[in-house]
């Protein structure tokens, strides 16, 4: 019922052009999630999931608000007018608050440390489609500086956020703003960017947790440990974490280079240059977990290099596609 319910949510905020419809299908969404969010019976778990619903609540709320005024503005509920200022404005920051965009980021890290590796997941990928769908459908009626303000400091806060965080969901949940910083960025230059921007970080950011799940890793130090047992896993998941930081010839080089690119098109090399030095902060901590997986051999009290294990249970066929998705897809382009 839940995971309908999720999807439901999220389809009805596709599916809208009225802005009442889409409120409805964010919040059926956020109501879905927190069950899921909850259900091991966890302390942390249970704050994050507090926390989760309160931003999420503000952001419905300020959602609610700003079309309301835009329809007692304009008289029409529809998306594709949102004439007045004030209420394009309200609407942009209310998304960005659900989607953790900096400055209104700081729910992120903290509700992504105290979840599952799984519902991580959910929350990093499904739970930022509906309403980026919105953003996109606002795009045109907000103000451009603000879109670039917000693009720049997503990016550099998700760089300089994760450098000194040695939880890796901390880490993903960084990576994460500063993934959708560079959406935002390109947004009201080119759209279809956007998407595959978003398309190719869905792929990465699910490999990157399938893996943390399939190694049941969730700090720094137990990466360490990983090689032993699955050494061909460690090596694709130095892969995965370099495309993520967008090197080539890997799937995260696509979006960075296709939006460098349209950003020099639109003159706006500063603009560029901050973005792609902003990159290198983000590329600092997934070198750093590679170090730790790929690059040191860890202090080993064990006599043997193997320890026992069970047989796993879980399906790697998910791990295998995503994984596939995040290296491969350069040929894209």
């Amino acid at each position: 019922t839940l995971l309908s319910s999720l999807g439901l949510g999220t389809t009805l905020t596709f599916a809208s052009s009225h802005w009442l419809l889409a409120w409805m299908g964010l919040e059926i969404n956020t109501l879905a999630i927190i069950p899921l969010m909850a259900q091991h019976h966890h302390p942390r778990a249970v704050e994050a999931t507090t926390k989760y619903f309160l931003t999420q609540a503000t952001a419905a709320a300020m959602i609610l608000f700003a079309s309301t005024t835009n329809a007692w503005i304009t008289g029409v509920w529809d998306m594709n007018n949102v004439s007045s200022p004030v209420a394009s404005t309200m609407i942009i920051a209310a998304l960005a608050l659900k989607i953790g965009l900096a400055p209104m980021h700081f729910w992120m890290p903290e509700v992504l440390q105290g979840l599952d590796l799984l519902t991580g997941l959910v929350l990093s990928t499904w739970q930022k489609l509906a309403p980026l769908a919105l953003i996109i459908q606002t795009a045109q009626a907000i103000d451009p500086l603000l879109l670039t303000a917000l693009g720049l400091m997503s990016t550099l806060i998700g760089g300089w956020g994760g450098l000194n965080q040695t939880q890796l969901r901390k880490i993903l949940a960084y990576s994460s703003i500063a993934h959708m910083g560079w959406m935002i960025i390109v947004l009201q230059y080119a759209p279809q960017l956007t998407l595959l921007a978003l398309l190719t970080y869905i792929f990465m950011t699910s490999a990157a947790f399938l893996t943390l799940k399939a190694s049941s890793a969730t700090k720094i130090g137990t990466l360490a440990t990983v090689w032993s047992k699955s050494p061909i896993l460690t090596t694709t998941t130095a892969l995965v974490l370099l495309s993520l930081g967008g090197l080539p010839p890997l799937t995260g080089f696509v979006p960075k280079w296709l939006i460098l690119q349209e950003l020099a098109k639109q003159s706006l090399p500063l603009v560029a240059t901050v973005m792609a030095l902003a990159a290198l902060l983000s590329l600092y901590f997934y070198l750093r977990l590679c170090y730790a997986m790929t690059l040191t051999i860890s202090p080993d009290t064990t006599t043997s290099t193997t320890p026992w294990r069970v047989q796993t249970t879980q399906a790697s066929f998910p791990l295998a596609l995503a994984t596939v998705m995040a290296l491969g897809l350069l040929p894209m382009t």
